[in-house]
């Protein structure tokens, strides 16, 4: 699917209400597995969008590396009603996608995919559209293995992909693909989703040449 498909997809797909656990919707052709994640619906996901003191990320007992606290401790509780999909042997291609707060989320599942799911690490991708920062700390090679397939997509002045600042220890993970034009719109009217998909439609069109 392009960009363009992908993030139109993710604005319009039904999302299940979810309670005390992040919004998601899953939709399956074949043997590939679509994960979608809603963008911010709330006072309570702008609670957790604004906890970004960074947090350790631990398997085993093991810090494995540091993330935005509210994103990470989000995505621990919706992690349990989303695994059995995301482990299912029957599934050998998945597409995590987010929006805005949901594209952080999408990060995180992009990352447990696989770190899960070695045997399909080549089909696995990703892309958080209009996406905060959730990586925090030194961005070292092996790391940055885990989202060498994850796109994070910037219209080009959106405020949101500028959070949390870089001077606090945060980084984009993955290739970041932006569009759009520089003082076209405002930082807030740069994120918003109909803005998005004018110039998604703009870069794909472009580059179609």
């Amino acid at each position: 699917m392009s960009l363009f498909d992908l993030f139109f997809d993710c604005v319009n797909v039904t999302y299940p209400q979810a309670y005390g656990y992040a919004n998601f919707a899953l939709k399956r052709q074949g043997e590939s597995l679509y994960v979608f994640f809603e963008g911010s619906n709330g006072d309570e996901d702008w609670k957790v969008n604004l906890d970004f003191p960074a947090r350790a990320y631990k398997r085993g007992g093991k810090i494995i590396w540091y993330a935005h606290r509210g994103f990470l401790e989000l995505w621990k509780l919706t992690e349990p009603h989303i695994s059995g999909a995301l482990l299912d042997p029957s599934i050998s291609r998945i597409t995590t996608v987010g929006y805005s707060h949901g594209g952080a989320l999408a990060m995180l599942c992009h990352e447990y995919v696989w770190f899960n799911r070695p045997d399909i690490r080549d089909s696995i991708e990703g892309v958080g559209f209009g996406a905060p920062r959730v990586f925090w700390g030194i961005p070292t090679a092996p790391l940055m293995q885990r989202w060498k397939r994850f796109g994070v997509v910037r219209n080009i002045d959106d405020a949101v992909t500028h959070l949390p600042p870089k001077v606090l220890g945060y980084s984009h993970v993955g290739s970041l693909i932006e569009i759009g034009e520089r003082g076209k719109y405002t930082a807030i009217d740069a994120h918003r989703s109909e803005n998005i998909l004018r110039e998604l439609a703009a870069y794909e069109k472009n580059n179609s040449r």
